[in-house]
C-alpha cells in the first residue's frame, strides 16, 4: 500500500487506526485482534477497557525504531473492538460475582448454576478468538491479541497450533496461571497455561519469565511437567544480577529453552508496578520494561520465529490517567516489530 499522503513523522490520530495508521487489515502483515473481556479477574478490574485505552494512547507512539527502523511498513492493523464480546464480558462478571459469593440456584428451581453458565460462556469467548484467529492466520497475517484478562488468548493457541503445528510460548507475567481452576472457573485467567498445557497438545514448551506469585500446588504442576515447562523466577533473576551474570546473557538463557516456533503471551504485570499501577494484581518487582525488550531482541534475532502474539491486563487508570496505556501501546508495537522482523517482513538493524 502506498503510504502518501500519510506522514509518519506527523501527528497521529488514533481514529485513523491503531499509531494513526492508515492500512486496513486486508493491506496489513500484521493483525491485531482485540478481546475487550475480564469475566474472571479476582481482585481489581478494567482491564476490558485496556484495548480502547491502548488504541487511543497509540497515536503519541513514533513510529521510527532505532532497532527494526520502520515497523508500520509491513502494515498493522487493529480491527474493531468487538461489542459482542464486552456484552459477553460485563454478564460473564456478573456471573463470577455470584460464584465468588457463593450463590447457587434453589432446589427445585430451573435457575442455572452462574458456575456452569460462566464456564459455558468461556467457552464460547474461546471458541470465538480461535475462530477469528485462524482466519487471519490462514490469510497469512501475524496475529496479535489485545486483552482483556489474561484467559483470553486461549483461542488463539489452539488457531496456531492448527496453523504452524508445535510451537512453544515465552510468558511474561508476576503470576505462574497454573491453576487447574480459579474457584471453579475453568477459564480463569488464573488457569490461562495449566489450559494451554492440559488441552493444546501443540504447546511444545511454556517457558515463564519474572514470575513472583504463585501457590504450592502451581509450583507443583510446573515441576510435574519436566522439560515441557521451565520457570525464570524474578528472585532467580534478580540474584544471577546480584552475582554478576549481565543480561544479555541471562536473556540468551531464557531464549535458548524454546523451540523454533513461538508465541510471546504477555501480561503487563510481569513489568515492575511502575510501568503498570492500574493493572488487576500488581506485584512487587518484576521487569523493567527495558529488560523485557531485551529479551524480544533476544528472541527476534534468535532465527525463531514469533507466530503470533498478546498482550493482557492493561488497564486504564482513574481520571484519565493514561500511563498504563502509554506503557501498554509502546510494547504492543515492540512486540508486533519483532514479531514481523522473525516473519521476514523486516530486517533488524
Amino acid at each position: 500500500m502506498a503510504l502518501t499522503p500519510f506522514d509518519p513523522s506527523g501527528a497521529g490520530d488514533w481514529r485513523d487506526g491503531i499509531y494513526g495508521l492508515p492500512f486496513t487489515a486486508e493491506d496489513s502483515r500484521c493483525v491485531i485482534l482485540a478481546v475487550p473481556w475480564e469475566a474472571t479477574t479476582s481482585y481489581g478490574g478494567g482491564t476490558s477497557s485496556g484495548p480502547q485505552a491502548i488504541l487511543e494512547a497509540s497515536e503519541q507512539v513514533d513510529l521510527y525504531d532505532l532497532e527494526l527502523g520502520r515497523v508500520y511498513e509491513p502494515g498493522i492493523h487493529l480491527l474493531p473492538i468487538s461489542k459482542e464480546v464486552a456484552k459477553w464480558s460485563a454478564q460473564g462478571r456478573k456471573l463470577a460475582d455470584a460464584v465468588r459469593a457463593g450463590k447457587k440456584p434453589p432446589k427445585g428451581k430451573k435457575t442455572k448454576d452462574p458456575l456452569v453458565e460462566l464456564n459455558a460462556l468461556g467457552a464460547k469467548l474461546n471458541s470465538w478468538v480461535r475462530a477469528e484467529s485462524l482466519k487471519w492466520m490462514k490469510a497469512g497475517k501475524v496475529v496479535g491479541l489485545l486483552g482483556g484478562d489474561h484467559s483470553t488468548p486461549f483461542g488463539a493457541f489452539e488457531a496456531a497450533g492448527e496453523a504452524y503445528g508445535d510451537f512453544g510460548i515465552l510468558h511474561f507475567d508476576a503470576h505462574s496461571d497454573t491453576r487447574a481452576a480459579y474457584c471453579g472457573m475453568q477459564w480463569s485467567h488464573a488457569s490461562i497455561m495449566h489450559n494451554a498445557l492440559t488441552k493444546i497438545s501443540k504447546v511444545r514448551k511454556l517457558t515463564q519469565v519474572g514470575i513472583r506469585d504463585f501457590s504450592e500446588d502451581e509450583a507443583g504442576f510446573v515441576k510435574s511437567q519436566g522439560q515441557r515447562a521451565q520457570v525464570f523466577f524474578d528472585l532467580e533473576l534478580k540474584a544471577a544480577a546480584y552475582k554478576g551474570e549481565s543480561w544479555e546473557r541471562t536473556c540468551e538463557r531464557i531464549v535458548s529453552t524454546l523451540p523454533p516456533q513461538v508465541w510471546v503471551s504477555f501480561d503487563i504485570d510481569g513489568l515492575d508496578p511502575q510501568w503498570c499501577p492500574h493493572t488487576g494484581t500488581p506485584v512487587p518487582g518484576g521487569l523493567d520494561y527495558n529488560q523485557a525488550l531485551y529479551v524480544l531482541r533476544t528472541l527476534g534475532r534468535s532465527g525463531r520465529k514469533i507466530v503470533g502474539f498478546d498482550l493482557n491486563e492493561v488497564a486504564p487508570g482513574p481520571k484519565g490517567d493514561e500511563w498504563d496505556a502509554n506503557v501498554g501501546a509502546r510494547l504492543l508495537y515492540k512486540m508486533a516489530g519483532w514479531a514481523l522482523a522473525s516473519n521476514g517482513a523486516l530486517a533488524p538493524r
